[in-house]
This record gives C-alpha cells, sequence and structure tokens, in this order.
C-alpha cells in the first residue's frame, strides 16, 4: 500500500505515579533520519526506538518528544549521592588548576541525574513508555497510509490525462505529416517550381523517420504501466516513482523536440506539467 512520509501521532496515559505522552511528527526525508527529546532519566529508551523505528518505516525525518510529569504525591526528590561526590571530586580538580574558580550548588544539581524521583519505579515507568511508543508509532503508520491512499489517486487521476494525451499524439501524427506535405508543396507553386512527386514523396519518408515520435509513446506507456504497478506494491516506492517521473520527463521533451507542429508541442508541454504534478506528490510517498 502506498504510504506518505507526511503524518502525526499522539498518545498519552496517566498512571498513579504520573502521565507520559509521546508525539510523533513525520515529514519527507530522503533516508529514515529520527530525533528526539527524552527525559534524561528515560534517555535509554532512545536505542530501542531507533531499532523499532528501523522495522517499522523506511524513510522520513522524525521528530520524537517523550514526556514525563511524575504525580505529585512521587513528585518528592532526592540526590544521587554517588553522582554528587563524583561531581565535587571533579570540581575539586579543576579548583586545584584554577583558585578563581567557585562551585556553584545550583549548577551541581541541574548536572542530569543528580536529582532523582524518590518513589517512581523506572522499570515500570519505561515499560509503559514502550508500550505507549507501539500505540503511537501504530497511528503513526496509519496516518501515513491514509494520506498514501490519497497521492495514489492523484497520481492516478494525471496517468489517465497522460493517456489520453498519448492518444492525442498518435492521432496528430499523420495528419501533421500530411500538413507538412501540403505545406512544401504550396511553397513551390508559390516559387514556381515544379516538384517531382517522387522526390517529394521521398523527403516526406525520410522527415517521417527522423519525427517518429512511437518510441517515445510506447516508452512513455510502459512507464505509466510500471508507476500503475508499483501503487500495488507492499514495499516502499518512493525512489522507483521518482526515477520513473524523471525518464518520463525525459521522454516528454524529446516528444516536444520531434514535434512537427503546435498541436505535438502543447502535448509534450502539458506532458510535462503533468509528470512534474506527479513528481512533486511522489516527494512525499515512502
Amino acid at each position: 500500500m502506498t504510504a506518505s512520509m507526511t503524518a502525526f501521532a499522539r498518545r498519552e496515559t496517566h498512571q498513579p505515579w504520573g502521565s507520559l505522552s509521546w508525539e510523533i511528527r513525520s515529514v519527507n526525508q530522503r533516508y529514515l533520519e529520527p530525533s528526539f527529546r527524552l527525559p534524561e532519566t528515560l534517555r535509554d529508551l532512545e536505542p530501542l526506538v531507533r531499532n523499532e523505528l528501523r522495522q517499522a518505516l523506511s524513510r522520513g525525518k522524525l521528530d520524537l518528544t517523550l514526556r514525563f510529569y511524575p504525580a505529585e504525591d512521587n513528585a518528592q526528590l532526592e540526590v544521587n549521592a554517588a553522582l554528587l561526590d563524583q561531581l565535587i571530586t571533579a570540581a575539586d580538580q579543576i579548583y586545584n588548576r584554577t583558585p578563581a574558580a567557585s562551585l556553584d550548588p545550583l549548577r551541581l544539581l541541574q548536572w542530569p541525574g543528580v536529582m532523582q524521583s524518590k518513589k517512581t519505579d523506572e522499570g515500570e515507568v519505561k515499560k509503559v513508555a514502550m508500550e505507549l511508543f507501539h500505540e503511537a508509532l501504530a497511528d503513526l503508520k496509519a496516518h501515513r497510509q491514509r494520506e498514501g491512499v490519497e497521492l495514489a489517486k492523484l497520481i492516478e487521476d494525471r496517468l489517465e490525462q497522460i493517456n489520453q494525451h498519448l492518444i492525442t499524439a498518435q492521432n496528430y501524427l499523420p495528419a501533421a505529416l500530411e500538413a507538412w506535405r501540403s505545406n512544401l508543396l504550396e511553397k513551390a507553386q508559390k516559387l514556381q517550381v515544379e516538384v517531382d512527386p517522387a522526390r517529394l514523396e521521398q523527403e516526406i519518408v525520410i522527415l517521417a523517420q527522423k519525427q517518429d515520435v512511437m518510441e517515445e509513446l510506447d516508452r512513455l506507456t510502459t512507464h505509466i504501466k510500471e508507476v500503475y504497478r508499483a501503487l500495488k506494491s507492499n514495499q516502499p516506492i518512493g525512489r522507483r516513482l521518482d526515477f520513473l517521473m524523471q525518464e518520463m520527463n525525459r521522454e516528454a521533451n524529446t516528444l516536444g523536440s520531434k514535434a512537427m507542429s503546435m498541436e505535438m508541442t502543447q502535448v509534450s508541454v502539458d506532458l510535462k506539467v503533468l509528470v512534474e504534478q506527479m513528481r512533486e506528490q511522489i516527494q512525499n510517498i515512502e
């Protein structure tokens, strides 16, 4: 199923020991690039969360925020004496080298891990935090898939328009050759030049070979089929679709360079506009 890289999910829970909330924001990115904002006491959850993300998603820039608010009766703080002693020892070593330095107790208390919740069971908090993350990740994936379905519809609509333009181009080609033939005869008459019919037909054949766009039309038709096939895949398809858009744009450019009439030129322009519209949407597809 086609999945977008743009999505949002939020989950929260309230427990006797406090409340937790996960917030995940996802936007398009060439690779999977998560960034985290976690409470210091829950910082060691980051490797676990990264591993879960790698298994669930392949692309996208993600901002993940975990908030933890201890309950009031669990908000009593105690000093991590062992860590504080280490900090004071390190500060004394610095003071011995720079006597002008002063030790600020408040700065010590702000050091990560010095102040700890007295009653909260960290193991229980981490367990619930991971369960909540799984719920938020499931919501994020569902959001990405819903948006992906809508993006697929937009792309399919433009593929259908491209198909119509290809039919138009095929219909224009014989008329364009005949118009060129008539124009050449008209110029010869104005110049009062006798045209050898055999030579004229030979020139028309040569021109038809040079201006033959059936190869480009066939390749565009093949690319369209491949895009339809990709949209039905259960694998990440964003990069594949982006490559197909590059190829379709190249064929549309070649079609324009071979155009023998304003109608064919307009078909080429319309094709390039539709391909660019699809390419912009595909930038958001995983």
